[in-house]
C-alpha cells in the first residue's frame, strides 16, 4: 500500500507530519491564507493570557478519523442537524500565559512539519509583544507532532532556547519505551506507526537537556495543575490554569470536533491511542465540566478555542465564548 492510499484511508490527526508534507495533503485540503492578526489577549485572576493561533488542519472528510465505527449515515444526521459540512477544520489554537517572570507556553503547534497551513506560531508570536528567546517554560501536553513539532525549528535548532520543557513522566515513558503499544488504536497502520514513533523520539532526544517530567496532579510554575487524561495518548494532560480565585481549564486533545464527540463521546476519533479508554475520560472529564461549569480552553476547536461544555440530553453540547469585537 503506498503512501497516498494510506493517507486517503485517513490519518491520525498530527501522527501524519511525519510523512513528506507532498504525500500528507493528499488527504487534506489545504487553506495557506494566514490571518491578519492571529492573537487573542484576556485575563485570568492577576495572570495575562493570548491565544496564538498556529494555523489551522483541514480534513476532506469526517469518517474515518472521526466517529470510525459509526454508520456514516448517523454522522450525517449530527452534521446536518448543527449545519456543518462532511469535512472538518481542526484549529491549532496555542495558550501563553504571562505570570510574574514566567511566559509559559502551552505546546508549540506544528512547526514545519505539516505545510503552509499550520505553522505559524513564530510569524504570530512577535504581536504578543512576545520573543521566543523570552519563552521560560512550555508545557507539552502529549507528544504528537502537532503539538511538539513547534520545538524545533527548520534547521532543527530549538525554537525557544531559553525555555524549561515539561511533559508528565508517563508520556515521555511510552515514547521512550522499544514498542509503544497501540493495539487499542484505531489507527493500524504498521508503517506509519514506526515512523510516527521515530520522529517523536528524535525530537525527546533533541529536547532532553531542557526537558522536565512532572507527576500526575503536579502543581507548577504557582499557576498550573497538571492531571493525567488519559486515552489519546497515556500520559495526555489536561491542565487547570489558577490565579486569584479564578481557573480556565486547558482539554488539549480531549475533542477534535465541536459537536461529534459532544452528543456521542463514545464516537472517537480515530488518532485516540486506546479508544475505548479515551471515550471513558472524555465522557467523565465533559460530565465535570458540565457540572463545574468551569470555562474551558480547547487546542482543536474553533478559535479562539474558549467556551464551557453544558449537559444536552444524554451527551453534552460545546457552548462557544463570542466577542462582540476582535482583538
Amino acid at each position: 500500500m503506498n503512501r497516498r492510499t494510506i493517507l486517503k484511508k485517513g490519518l491520525l490527526l498530527g501522527l501524519s507530519a511525519t510523512l513528506p508534507v507532498s504525500s500528507v495533503f493528499s488527504g487534506i485540503r489545504q487553506a495557506t491564507q494566514p490571518v491578519n492578526n492571529g492573537i487573542h489577549t484576556f485575563t485570568l485572576g492577576k495572570l495575562e493570557l493570548f491565544v496564538v493561533t498556529d494555523g489551522h488542519i483541514l480534513f476532506k472528510k469526517v469518517q474515518p478519523s472521526f466517529a470510525p465505527d459509526v454508520p456514516a449515515n448517523q454522522v450525517k444526521q449530527v452534521l446536518d442537524e448543527n449545519f456543518l459540512p462532511d469535512s472538518a477544520d481542526l484549529g491549532v489554537n496555542i495558550l501563553i500565559i504571562k505570570s510574574g517572570d514566567k511566559i509559559i507556553l502551552l505546546d508549540t503547534g506544528c512547526g514545519t512539519i505539516l505545510g503552509d497551513s499550520s505553522g505559524w506560531l513564530l510569524r504570530n508570536l512577535p504581536k504578543t509583544g512576545i520573543q521566543p528567546s523570552q519563552i521560560t517554560d512550555i508545557v507539552i501536553t502529549h507528544g504528537h507532532p502537532d503539538h511538539m513539532g513547534g520545538l524545533l525549528g527548520k534547521n532543527g535548532e530549538l525554537a525557544f532556547p531559553s525555555a524549561n520543557i515539561h511533559l508528565s513522566r508517563l508520556e515521555y515513558e511510552f515514547w521512550q519505551s522499544p514498542s509503544p503499544d497501540f493495539s487499542k488504536s484505531k489507527m493500524k497502520d504498521e508503517v506509519l506507526k514506526t515512523m510516527v514513533v521515530k520522529t517523536t523520539k528524535k525530537t525527546l532526544d533533541k529536547i532532553k537537556p531542557h526537558l522536565h517530567l512532572f507527576e500526575d496532579g503536579s502543581r507548577i510554575l504557582n499557576c498550573l495543575t497538571l492531571k493525567i487524561a488519559p486515552g489519546h495518548t497515556p500520559g495526555h494532560t489536561i491542565s487547570t490554569i489558577f490565579s486569584a480565585g479564578q481557573e480556565l481549564v486547558h482539554v488539549a486533545d480531549l475533542v477534535h470536533s465541536p459537536v461529534l464527540v459532544f452528543a456521542h463521546p463514545e464516537w472517537g476519533f480515530d488518532g485516540d491511542t486506546d479508544f475505548g479508554l479515551a471515550a471513558t475520560t472524555r465522557k467523565n472529564v465533559l460530565e465535570e465540566l458540565a457540572r463545574s461549569r468551569q470555562q474551558v480552553f480547547s487546542y482543536h476547536l474553533p478559535w479562539p478555542g474558549l467556551g464551557h461544555v453544558r449537559k444536552k440530553g444524554k451527551g453534552f453540547e460545546w457552548v462557544q465564548t463570542g466577542f462582540a469585537l476582535p482583538d
